[in-house]
């Protein structure tokens, strides 16, 4: 009996010294592994009101990576807005993008149409104004195969929370604000096994009015996204420099308009 169990005990290591190597690679390739890089997003951002109720967003994006050297993406997006109050509104609208491969020496782009739904709360305290922001997505992203095009789309759908806080540290509106935000992307779907997080972004820059109707915000945005792997992750360093232009009833700049999430 006590041979026995020498023998099995032997065994055991035996076939844990043989699987030991094993476990070791499959750990050391599930390892988080983190790239980073540096980008400049630029966008103009338009709000449109025709009345008490109804107007327009429209806005168009450009962000390149390597700072300036290579195409991310282009994106443009429009939607009906309804004020249900002045400092509260709802949206329905379309955007598409062009995703720029990320594969070397790849140069097709992928192209993502995505439908949306967003609510929206301003209020302002004092000095200080806050913006709360959920957004819904469905997005079909493309599928690019030897650097072709294909008829295949992965779809998923992407829920979007925004807080962001701006402080006005001056009495003259056309001296800078300050202005922190973050947002985050949950999605979901059939092909989202790993990464049902899919990003993060935080915001520390400053708000500046060029006109009553005209204004942007300039600063350090820190996208930090999970890929479909699960164990991969992008952390971008970008320069952002986002423009808002409102137009339309006089009743369009009783609430500043700051959007701090991106595309």
């Amino acid at each position: 009996m006590v041979r026995f169990t020498a023998f099995r005990i032997k065994c055991h290591g035996v076939i844990l010294m043989l699987c030991l190597p094993v476990l070791v690679f499959a750990q050391s390739a599930s390892e988080k592994e983190i790239n980073h890089q540096s980008q400049v997003w630029v966008s103009i951002n338009n709000t449109f009101r025709i009345n008490e109720h109804w107007g327009a967003l429209a806005d168009f994006h450009i962000r390149r990576n390597d700072f300036l050297a290579d195409p991310s993406f282009y994106f443009i997006r429009g939607a009906a807005n309804y004020w249900i109050k002045d400092n509260i509104t709802a949206a329905l609208g379309y955007g598409h993008m062009w995703l720029a491969p990320t594969q070397e020496d790849w140069h097709t782009f992928a192209n993502e149409n995505r439908i949306y739904q967003q609510f929206q709360v301003n209020s302002k305290f004092g000095r200080s104004f806050i913006l709360q922001r959920l957004r819904n997505e469905q997005r079909w992203q493309q599928k690019i195969v030897d650097d072709q095009r294909t008829d295949d789309y992965k779809f998923t759908d992407r829920v979007r929370y925004l807080f962001s806080y701006t402080y006005t540290i001056f009495q003259n509106k056309y001296l800078p604000s300050l202005v922190v935000a973050d947002e985050i992307l949950i999605q979901f779907g059939k092909e989202v096994v790993y990464n049902a997080f899919e990003q993060n972004r935080i915001f520390f820059g400053v708000k500046q009015n060029i006109r009553s109707s005209l204004s942007f915000d300039f600063g350090y945005m820190n996208v930090y996204q999970q890929k479909s792997s699960g164990y991969q992750y992008d952390m971008n360093h970008t320069l952002r420099l986002f423009f808002y232009y409102n137009a339309g009833w006089r009743r369009v700049n009783k609430q500043p308009f700051i959007e701090s999430g991106g595309e």
